[in-house]
């Protein structure tokens, strides 16, 4: 089957199902590597990251999963959500890393608390420490994607798995370089970036800061001239930012490839982005072709609220005063 018969071919199993439109975008990343022959599936690797970027990832492995697709998660020994010995059909490819879980732990912690009782006082203050905490975090993932690129083992392991495509947590950078060192194409899974450099500069997707808001500015589409200003000091600010971000991933990534080339040279080459949120819950801006919004993914219908007994929710209002609610779940 021809690349263009084989896309042809899955669009119309995915239309035929009556799929909601959101996982007909997510199940479509799958024609990125369509040398399928008719009837077999795609061979899938994820380079995930931890918490609630990991429950939103899962969903679409697990339907990815449901339909046939062979799913492979690469992590490290240090992972703390991503747990190998649980029964799943998803498999998992765990490599040796300097890391421990309670590294990961910590510094996690860390930064929550950082996050919750950071001040606001100030323009400076804010994103200064909000740059710590990023440059934080990246450190520690930088620490796992060396022990990945630089490992000869595993990197000739995954060649002779002879993956289709990488499905890629933007937060969390390697897995571009990770498709790059395969030669296959890779999708991002993003909710946005500080600035949104990371769209910008490497997705193409404009935001003009004359009417769009920069991300966490608290600033509204409906701006004064001052109010632009400052939308606009903090654009600059991101892209000095993302320029001293860069360079450390700069180097890693012309090591593991053997030529000159950054970060954001590898990040532009993403076929799709799946934005985890509504259009709805965006201020209004240009859209590319190959950004696709996918909020809710997590999200299942709601169940039937259990049957209580009628005495217990009456006790529990006569000993309970007349002021109280109730949220009572059955086990």
């Amino acid at each position: 089957m021809s690349h263009g018969n084989g896309i042809s071919h899955l669009k119309r199993n995915l239309c035929a199902s009556r799929m909601p439109r959101k996982w007909i975008s997510v199940l479509l990343l799958l024609q990125l590597s369509c040398h399928f022959s008719p009837g077999s599936c795609g061979k899938v690797l994820v380079w995930p990251t931890e918490y609630s970027h990991w429950i939103n990832m899962k969903t679409i492995l697990d339907e990815l999963v449901h339909r046939g697709h062979e799913v492979t998660v690469l992590t490290s020994s240090a992972s703390i959500l991503v747990d190998p010995n649980k029964p799943s059909a998803i498999q998992f490819e765990i490599f040796p890393t300097s890391l421990t879980k309670d590294d990961f732990e910590n510094l996690f912690m860390r930064l929550i608390s950082k996050w919750t009782y950071m001040p606001k006082y100030t323009f400076w203050t804010y994103f200064s420490l909000l740059q710590d905490i990023i440059l934080e975090y990246t450190d520690f993932v930088q620490t796992l994607c060396k022990d990945v690129v630089l490992n000869k083992k595993i990197m000739t392991q995954l060649q002779e798995s002879r993956f289709d495509v990488v499905l890629v947590d933007a937060a969390g950078p390697c897995g571009e370089l990770l498709a790059e060192l395969l030669k296959i194409p890779f999708v991002y899974s993003l909710r946005f970036s500080v600035g949104y450099t990371i769209e910008r500069y490497s997705g193409g997707l404009p935001f003009p800061p004359s009417y769009v808001p920069v991300v966490l500015s608290e600033l509204s589409d409906q701006m004064t001239f001052m109010e632009r200003v400052k939308n606009m000091m903090y654009v600059l600010y991101f892209d000095f930012w993302f320029q001293a971000f860069s360079e450390k991933w700069d180097e890693l990534c012309s090591k593991a490839l053997g030529r000159p080339t950054t970060l954001f040279e590898l990040m532009g080459k993403a076929e799709m982005w799946l934005i985890r949120t509504y259009w709805d819950f965006e201020f209004p801006h240009p859209l590319l072709p190959n950004f696709e919004f996918v909020g809710g993914l997590h999200c299942k219908p709601a169940k039937p609220l259990p049957k209580v007994k009628l005495f217990l929710f009456v006790l529990l209002c006569i000993f309970s005063g007349n002021d109280s609610v109730f949220l009572i779940q059955k086990d």
